[in-house]
């Protein structure tokens, strides 16, 4: 493997143009390669796919899967906590962040309606949270002053029940 983080994580969406928008005009992640392929699955018929590609920097992408009679259910569900029956936070997306950065995509964010869903001060980092049109909440996370990386704790940590509570911020 390289020395570094993903090439890229892929969800599903909804509408195509609406996560565009979140991401390049909101997030600030140009759209960099989308691609796509028709399907003929004789039992359903033919349909297609697109696969949208967004520059998150560092040579990694965030990408969509804009499905349309490939396979999937017709009751599909792309909030991948909430349409598990989970909180929205459990299952979410996290792009490192400076404060210049959490401040200037909270502002362009409010411009475009979307407000954060909260903020969060984890003692070790600061994030800002929103939800993305398919459900999907995308956390900004600006180390202060970073992960602690301590393996035995880790280990020790996995039999423990936890007693602190993170403290939301508004």
């Amino acid at each position: 493997m390289r020395d570094k983080g993903f090439h890229h994580v892929a969800y599903a969406c909804r509408d195509a143009e609406a996560t565009r928008h979140f991401y390049e005009d909101l997030m600030g992640f140009p759209l960099i390669h989308t691609e796509g392929a028709a399907f003929d699955d004789s039992g359903r018929g033919s349909g297609f796919m697109r696969h949208l590609f967004f520059d998150c920097g560092g040579g990694e992408s965030i990408a969509f899967f804009d499905v349309h009679n490939v396979g999937e259910s017709e009751d599909w569900k792309s909030e991948i906590s909430t349409g598990n029956g989970l909180p929205v936070w459990v299952n979410h997306c996290a792009f490192w962040a400076n404060a210049d950065q959490q401040e200037t995509t909270k502002a362009r964010m409010s411009a475009g309606g979307v407000k954060p869903l909260m903020e969060i001060d984890h003692g070790w980092c600061h994030s800002v949270y929103f939800l993305d049109p398919n459900g999907i909440m995308v956390e900004l996370c600006r180390d202060t002053p970073g992960l602690p990386v301590d393996r035995e704790a880790a280990r020790r940590a996995l039999i423990e029940v936890p007693s602190r509570t993170p403290k939301a911020t508004h």
